[in-house]
């Protein structure tokens, strides 16, 4: 192994603190109840983003209550996320979270997403225009059912 190259064994320390984040998520969701409003949480998770980050999480989060209002917000991983009946369908992933070059746009199982034998299920995310929040909105649209 070169001086360059890592060993890998295990999780990230980014990816330890994600698990951490959602195992105190679901703490907090058994203390308030499943039917506690958790957008405020969402919300202040996207102002503690850096600059860049927090732009496109704030227009995501638009765009989802825009186009897919029957999905509720809830921090999952410590994202960004949004739910029906409990389940995530999207979620919004920092770049500077895990230290990644672009932010994430995903989509879960729960998604209506389904066409043929292959389709995305997450999408890189570097800047928003007009075309760009077009298709996430149809997108949102359908995963949302």
């Amino acid at each position: 192994m070169s001086a360059n190259e890592k060993s890998y064994d295990g999780f990230t320390a980014e990816e330890r603190d994600a698990m951490k984040e959602h195992a105190k998520e679901l703490k907090a969701t058994k203390r308030r109840g499943a039917k506690a409003d958790t957008e405020p949480d969402v919300l202040a998770k996207i102002a503690e983003m850096g600059d860049a980050d927090r732009a496109l999480a704030e227009r995501f989060h638009a765009l989802v209550k825009e186009n897919a209002p029957g999905l509720t917000a809830k921090l999952w991983y410590g994202m960004p996320a949004y739910a029906r009946d409990g389940k995530v369908v999207c979620f919004f992933q920092s770049a500077e979270k895990f230290k990644a070059r672009y932010a994430t746009v995903g989509f879960s199982d729960q998604a209506a997403l389904d066409e043929d034998t292959l389709w995305p299920t997450s999408y890189a995310l570097t800047g928003l225009d007009p075309a760009t929040e077009k298709r996430i909105a149809a997108l949102l649209a359908q995963a949302a059912g």
